[in-house]
């Protein structure tokens, strides 16, 4: 039988609704997934729902279990948790993760879920999809023992990054980021915190999430010669104009892009990414990624609360989205 969920659709730029959606019976290999959280990615998917994807990235943005296409309408999302109520024996019953949009209840293959460790809460959970392009970020930069780095951007991905950096011994980790307020956050990582014009440059790496020019030239400016910055951020259509008529050609600097859609190239050919999901979510055991989850709204209020994350006048760096009566608990909460 075939019953109907709802599920949150960009409908134009700027504007968005929720919808009827028919989830059919699973069949064999499939799951039913029942929602318990998603949350909002406020990097890229704030820039689609602006309507800021490129004509010529249409085919390369689409998430996994993407439905229209850019500009809209289009249902878009890749942080959901939820409770498998249907499906193969073995996950029945099991809290998983998912990259799928916002939507109260769906069906996917069996293989397109990870189960969420029983110590890890499913609000923090939904960090699953960010803590994996940390991952893929640490991989593609390989930061060595003793290594000076800054963050450059104190969003969720960058705050992912400062994270995991802060476990590796002897590393020096400072967030950059023009919000005062983002230094409490940083001490609740293990890292430092520094506005851009107080950060001390000599970096031996600068991984730079900002997703704007100021940012990216900041990093090129902290950089020891021979340095790298590694950047995560997308900028859709927004043109990037750098000076690179200092040190950047002098002291042989380099940018790099780092994207989570492949694994990255030093663990391709003996890691999958599955199994870079499955290290995400066991990485999420780590109590201090709570501090990200910082927001929550009820499902039915997404339509209005997209906007104000979209403008900033909503500036929760996770917002997590609740889908069931237990769901307006804080997050995380025991």
């Amino acid at each position: 039988m075939t019953e109907e969920a709802q599920a949150f659709w960009v409908t134009a730029p700027g504007a968005g609704e929720i919808r009827g959606e028919p989830v059919p019976a699973p069949v064999r290999d499939e799951v039913l997934v029942r929602t318990l959280w998603s949350g909002v990615s406020r990097g890229t998917e704030t820039l689609v729902f602006r309507g800021g994807v490129p004509a010529s990235q249409y085919d390369a943005m689409r998430a996994p279990f993407q439905e229209g296409d850019f500009p809209g309408p289009v249902k878009y999302g890749y942080l959901s948790v939820g409770v498998v109520e249907q499906g193969p024996g073995a996950l029945v019953g099991r809290t998983v993760f998912c990259l799928y949009p916002h939507q109260t209840a769906y069906v996917v293959p069996a293989t397109a879920v990870t189960v969420v460790p029983d110590d890890v809460p499913p609000a923090r959970a939904v960090l699953a999809g960010t803590v994996e392009t940390a991952v893929n970020a640490l991989w593609d930069a390989a930061p060595l023992v003793g290594d000076r780095v800054a963050v450059v951007g104190a969003g969720m991905v960058g705050c992912c990054v400062a994270r995991l950096l802060a476990g590796i011994p002897g590393v020096e980790v400072t967030l950059v980021d023009v919000d005062p307020r983002r230094a409490g956050t940083a001490a609740a990582l293990g890292a430092g915190f520094a506005l851009p014009d107080e950060v001390d440059g000599g970096r031996d790496l600068v991984v730079h999430t900002s997703a704007t020019a100021a940012g990216l030239q900041r990093s090129l400016d902290l950089l020891v010669p021979d340095g790298t910055v590694l950047d995560l951020s997308w900028y859709g259509d927004t043109p990037v104009r750098l000076d690179l008529g200092g040190a950047f050609h002098s002291s042989r600097l380099a940018i790099r892009a780092s994207q989570v859609g492949a694994v990255a190239a030093a663990r391709r050919d003996r890691r999958s990414t599955a199994d870079r999901m499955r290290l995400a979510l066991d990485l999420l055991r780590d109590p201090a990624f709570d501090v990200l989850v910082s927001g929550s709204s009820p499902f039915g209020d997404l339509p209005a609360v997209m906007p104000k994350l979209a403008d900033g006048s909503l500036p929760a760096l996770c917002h997590t989205i609740g889908y069931q009566p237990t769901s307006e608990e804080a997050p995380c909460s025991a």
